[in-house]
């Protein structure tokens, strides 16, 4: 990328919102919670090929967010701001490459800087641009595969550039989320090339081959893991992550996996999802209907959004933080509408000077507002703290690290998954039971033993509660052992 002018005003945008502050509040929530602390155990065991929340293999996912984590945690040592680096820049390359691939599209250099800063505004990125998971990078991904594919379809001859550059972005996705990654840009590709015979009225095979082909490229690094995982936990493990874990949560097999909402679900957060800019995104979507068929910049971005919001509806497990990855194809949208509007209002100037007022001073009025937004943003980012009273569980590692410098022992009766930030704030593996018959053996053996469990009633056995520590709606209780009565 050329560093213009607008290029590194990009850059020195995504950096002050991505960056701001990264490390100013505690892990919160439980998947921040889990993800720094299968990190900080693939750090501390240097078992970089399963991850491990708690000592227990946690497959839910492939591992590049947790190895880019867990390298961050080698180079900085446990810092909060390490275990959000991947996401940030994840966030910020996103941004860049958007901005980046408009211009190659032939976008004028306004309207794809508006986009990659709508983009960068957009609140459900922004959050979870600044949180440690796999989202940011899964997006990353699919932007790259969907941004690249449409370039390279627009060639008249094959470019094995934008290609090689597809084939990384189903590498990232498919390595971030396993078979989402792939669902999420193969829908848009499917459902754009099936729009394109149906306008054209002919089927061009390699419009379809060249993209699959591809697509086999970039998946090698995931099924490189899979080999390697397949040596160490057998078919078990395989079947663990790509069946109960993928196509489990689509169609709802996997109840443990929860997230299990309404059809409506997705309907419902609309009117939140690509916030502040929604209602231009939206009046995008109507007002460009009828210009499809013969503007497939348009018809692709559109697609993007509506194949997306389709396929997440269909799937049984609903977060509202899948959506993110239809938040480029919003901003392009949005920025587009925003064009189309403008070019209204200096049709209108003659005759209106409210159109006249807003057409000539469109400029300073857009960087007042840009300017409001970051700011409303870095105030945000700067009072994040004030939230990890309800949603930090560093109290609870606090209190097993206190117990621990004064020489008890302390193991965790099944763990939940937030429970994984001991590990990450304690930088120690620790100690877990099972069962109520291992809680039982290890409180009898010493005075000393301690144990962190959610529930203080142990059937058959009388314990004291030494500490309670409560994180909102969750309580955690420090019990030993009670004494024989006399």
């Amino acid at each position: 990328m050329r560093l213009t002018r607008p290029a590194l005003l990009l850059l020195l945008l995504g950096c002050v919102l991505f960056f701001f502050a990264l490390g100013n509040h505690q892990l919160q929530g439980s998947t921040e919670s889990r993800v720094a602390g299968i990190a900080m155990q693939m750090h501390l065991s240097d078992d970089w090929v399963t991850p491990r929340l708690l000592n227990e293999p946690f497959l839910e996912k492939p591992p590049l967010s947790l190895w880019l984590d867990a390298g961050a945690i080698r180079v900085f040592g446990g810092q909060l701001f390490a275990v959000r680096l991947a996401s940030a820049f994840a966030g910020l390359f996103c941004v860049l490459l958007l901005y980046v691939m408009l211009r190659k599209l032939a976008r004028p250099t306004a309207q794809a800087w508006t986009a990659a800063a709508m983009l960068a505004t957009m609140g459900i990125f922004w959050g979870n641009t600044r949180q440690v998971g796999e989202d940011a990078l899964l997006t990353l991904g699919v932007t790259m595969a969907l941004l690249a594919f449409f370039y390279a379809s627009r060639q008249l001859r094959f470019a094995w550039g934008p290609w090689l550059l597809f084939a990384a972005g189903i590498a990232i996705a498919t390595l971030s989320k396993g078979v989402l990654g792939l669902a999420l840009p193969g829908i848009v590709i499917f459902s754009y090339l099936m729009c394109e015979s149906l306008i054209e009225k002919r089927f061009t095979l390699r419009n379809w081959l060249r993209p699959a082909l591809l697509t086999l490229i970039g998946l090698i690094p995931l099924l490189i893991w899979l080999c390697v995982l397949y040596q160490r936990g057998g078919m078990q493990a395989i079947s663990e992550l790509l069946w109960t874990n993928s196509v489990g949560r689509f169609s709802g097999s996997f109840v443990e996996a929860g997230h299990y909402e309404p059809f409506y679900y997705y309907l419902r957060k609309l009117p939140e999802a690509f916030l502040p800019w929604n209602l231009l995104t939206y009046l995008g979507l109507w007002h460009f209907r009828k210009q499809l068929r013969s503007n497939p910049f348009l018809l692709f971005f559109c697609v993007w959004l509506v194949a997306q919001f389709a396929l997440l509806n269909f799937a049984s497990s609903k977060r509202a933080v899948y959506m993110m990855s239809m938040a480029p194809a919003a901003a392009v949208i949005a920025a587009q509408y925003a064009q189309v509007i403008l070019d209204w209002l200096r049709k209108k100037s003659p005759v209106s000077a409210l159109a006249t007022f807003f057409s000539d001073y469109h400029r300073p009025l857009a960087i007042a507002l840009l300017a409001g937004l970051v700011a409303a943003y870095l105030m945000a980012a700067h009072r994040a703290p004030q939230a990890d009273k309800e949603e930090s569980y560093q109290p609870v590692a606090a209190q097993v690290m206190d117990l621990q410098a004064r020489g008890k022992q302390v193991a965790l009766l099944r763990p939940d998954e937030r429970l994984g930030a001991v590990v990450f704030y304690s930088q120690h593996l620790q100690h877990t039971l099972n069962s109520t018959a291992e809680l039982k053996a290890f409180l009898s053996a010493s005075p000393d033993h301690i144990a962190l469990v959610e529930i203080p009633e142990i059937p058959g056995m009388n314990v004291n509660i030494l500490h309670k520590v409560s994180v909102g709606r969750h309580h955690f209780y420090f019990v030993s052992q009670a004494a024989p009565a006399p």
